[in-house]
């Protein structure tokens, strides 16, 4: 079994910044890859960030350097970190990690994200 633990959501002034974290747990012997995607309201799931095994980073094409995704440090290759800043409105969402395990998806529950002035 494979656990997705999320932390870090809130809520934010436009301009702001949050930082999401998510660990991963159980049997995950070769991740292929953690990351994150979002749902706003009303709206499909999106991706946002993805950091591979081999440390490759890929992103959103609404990102645009605003956001970055690491690890919680080199050999932490079960953790990804979200650091978001310039938040805007349009942000704000349930944020979901994502894991690839052996070419399976492993999803963890949700964080919301709130960005309003």
């Amino acid at each position: 079994q494979v656990h997705l633990v999320e932390s870090g959501g809130g809520e934010v002034q436009p301009g702001g910044s949050l930082r999401l974290s998510c660990v991963a747990s159980g049997r995950i012997f070769n991740i292929n890859a953690i990351g994150w995607y979002r749902q706003p309201p009303g709206k499909e799931r999106e991706f946002v960030a993805r950091i591979t095994s081999d440390g490759t980073t890929n992103y959103g094409d609404f990102v645009k350097g605003r956001f970055t995704i690491s690890r919680a440090n080199a050999n932490a290759k079960n953790t990804g970190i979200l650091q978001m800043n310039s938040l805007k409105p349009e942000d704000t969402a349930v944020y979901y990690c994502n894991a690839i395990i052996m070419g399976f998806d492993y999803w963890g529950q949700g964080t919301q994200v709130t960005v309003s002035s």
